[in-house]
């Protein structure tokens, strides 16, 4: 049972969690709508109540100490399962966007030619899509994630959405069909990967080879656009360039077909219709790829 009367008050904690979370005592008073020293009355009233130092006042900026980030953390986490029970309670949560994280490659290559069908079947559902290298948190940064892996996220419900090898590509200005395309003659060209990951580093080791030419790290989206400029010999998954290797802006070189994929990653629980409907028709996207490729 709670002991409510053990507790802070709840004003102090709001602002605590509010400045743990901002640039600063202005940013924080702005989020909650009262002055920077309101703020820091809070938190030194905080501190009084527990009998312990939240803040690091030591330095030229205000920093958390280890309690305070301990505090700061629990708080996060409870002031955000209860803003969402409000928006569902609300309604206010059928309404919200819908944000989608992803990788840019995935984004440009695989998901945003196949948008226009969703806003066909599903015109009242807002997106925001996020294409980013970074890992971003579900529940507080982003509804769903769109990765690269084994499907073994601790905490976060997963199914798969499409298998797909990885390929070597470069522009035929690059690599010509009458050049060597061996492995070993490949080592000594630029190398381009997605910033983030190190697909193209652990290939060359993977097949034992020591990169010879400069490795160049950018957003999937810039790394395509490199690739088919001849700027770089790129390793991808095939599902999103298989339409420039049709087109012949780019050469199939080499596949790795002893990979995992790409999975459909959200938090568990009920789904709210928006997030239901969405990932049932990345399933009908998918499966309808299989189809087409079969």
């Amino acid at each position: 049972m709670t002991e409510w009367r053990d507790l802070p008050p709840l004003s102090a904690l709001r602002a605590f969690s509010a400045f743990a979370s901002a640039s600063g005592l202005e940013e924080a008073g702005a989020r909650i709508g009262v002055t920077h020293a309101a703020i820091s009355q809070q938190i030194r009233g905080l501190e009084t109540h527990l009998g312990i130092a939240l803040v690091d006042r030591g330095g030229r900026r205000l920093v958390l100490t280890a309690e305070g980030r301990r505090l700061a953390d629990v708080l996060e986490l409870g002031f955000g399962q209860i803003a969402a029970i409000i928006a569902e309670l609300t309604g206010a949560e059928a309404t919200r966007p819908l944000r989608v994280t992803t990788t840019p490659a995935f984004a440009g290559g695989w998901l945003l030619p196949r948008l226009p069908d969703f806003r066909s079947r599903h015109p009242g559902v807002d997106l925001m899509i996020d294409p980013a290298s970074e890992l971003r948190e579900l529940g507080r940064d982003a509804d769903i994630a769109l990765r690269y892996g084994n499907g073994d996220w601790p905490g976060l419900e997963s199914r798969l959405l499409l298998r797909s090898s990885v390929v070597v590509v470069a522009a035929p200005a690059l690599v010509p069909e009458h050049v060597a395309s061996d492995m070993a003659h490949l080592a000594a060209l630029p190398w381009l990967q997605e910033l983030g990951t190190t697909e193209a580093s652990a290939f060359l080791e993977k097949h034992g080879l020591i990169r010879r030419a400069g490795m160049i790290s950018l957003p999937g989206n810039l790394m395509l656009d490199a690739a088919r400029d001849g700027q770089g010999v790129a390793v991808i998954a095939r599902a999103f360039v298989e339409r420039d290797i049709a087109a012949g802006r780019l050469r199939q070189l080499h596949e790795d077909s002893d990979r995992e994929g790409y999975f459909i990653v959200h938090r568990p629980g009920t789904m709210r219709a928006p997030l239901a409907a969405f990932v049932r028709w990345l399933l009908r996207q998918a499966d309808a790829g299989v189809r087409t490729a079969i």
